[in-house]
């Protein structure tokens, strides 16, 4: 299926502190020569710890972040370097939904003005009946009306918030929208109506979601592709099934280990415990970034970066066990936390 976005070595850093001349002291690399494809009216599900780069990623694909290198694809046209004049056509076709929707709703709008601030960049000649039509269909769809039109957002409950925010996506009618961790701060009930809301519009949409949180049950839940992040890297990607059933990266493993089992044969799976912090983006270790965290860390694993090794049932992941350079069932050095050879 033709992607509708194809992210090709995209790498984001931001600076970090200035000496006394205004240059920074360093440069922290959020996102590192990623690349990603998202499918037309699927969803791809974007996972993670926090501070793997994800929102980062996120932000970058909609120009919401600038990208140091790379390229970044919207329905065949590269947007990466595009002038604001020439990308605000495309603005009306990608939209983002926020994590949280306490801060991303402006309380001093009414909600009528919040759903229908994007129409101005999608048709600006559209009269004001013309956009009120526009809200209230909108709002429709998400379960909300027109009763809600002249309400500020603090009058809602955050599940109501965040389905303002949803209906401020669609209003233009786009055809990608990432959604941002966009359920993790609702409580469980709210984030199921959600989901399922989320399923319904694309269905009756055609909308493509690029779904990023950090849930793997919940990734695997919405998503037809799963990529899993770590410091700024893919290491992994697969059908939602498959990255499930039969993870193929260790990091993988160790995130799905800690996914509560109500089935009382699945209970007794091993709990990966990973030791020590994520390193800093500041100064990755070399090699494989997960090698200092990593229960099978060999010798190469600092000194060679892993290779992609396709995955049995579709996809792939970068470790060297799986294929390649040391992942012939061979006998490695292991490495202590520090990540050197022991």
């Amino acid at each position: 299926m033709t992607p509708i976005l194809e992210v090709e070595d995209l790498t984001v850093r931001f600076p970090v502190g200035r000496n006394v001349f205004g240059r920074p002291r360093a440069m922290l690399t959020a996102v590192d020569r990623v690349s990603l494809a998202v499918p037309r009216h699927q969803t791809v599900g974007l996972v993670g710890e926090s501070g793997s780069g994800k929102s980062t990623l996120g932000r970058a694909v909609l120009r919401l972040a600038a990208a140091e290198s790379g390229r970044v694809t919207f329905d065949g046209v590269d947007i990466t370097h595009l002038s604001a004049r020439r990308l605000r056509p495309l603005r009306p076709r990608m939209h983002m939904v926020f994590q949280d929707p306490y801060s991303s709703l402006d309380p001093s709008w009414e909600v009528e003005d919040l759903v229908a601030e994007p129409l101005g960049t999608a048709d600006p000649s559209a009269s004001r009946a013309e956009r009120r039509k526009a809200v209230v269909e909108a709002l429709e769809h998400v379960g909300l009306s027109s009763a809600h039109l002249n309400r500020y957002a603090q009058q809602f409950s955050g599940g109501q918030r965040q389905r303002i925010a949803i209906a401020r996506a669609l209003v233009t009618r786009p055809d990608l929208v990432v959604c941002d961790e966009a359920v993790s701060a609702l409580d469980v009930s709210t984030r199921s109506q959600i989901i399922n809301l989320l399923e319904d519009l694309q269905r009756d949409f055609g909308l493509t979601y690029l779904f990023i949180a950090h849930d793997l049950a919940l990734v695997r839940h919405v998503s037809d592709w799963i990529a899993v992040m770590y410091l700024g890297s893919i290491v992994e990607e697969g059908p939602a099934e498959r990255v499930y059933e039969d993870p193929a990266h260790p990091y993988t493993r160790s995130l799905l280990s800690a996914i509560p089992r109500l089935d009382p044969a699945e209970r007794s799976r091993e709990r990966i415990v990973l030791t020590g912090e994520i390193p800093s983006p500041l100064a990755p270790p070399s090699g494989c970034r997960f090698r200092t965290r990593c229960p099978h860390a060999m010798e190469i694993c600092a000194e060679v970066a892993p290779p992609a090794v396709p995955a049995p049932g579709g996809g792939w992941s970068a470790c060297h066990l799986n294929g390649g350079d040391g992942g012939d069932g061979g006998v490695g050095v292991a490495l202590d936390k520090s990540g050197t050879a022991s």
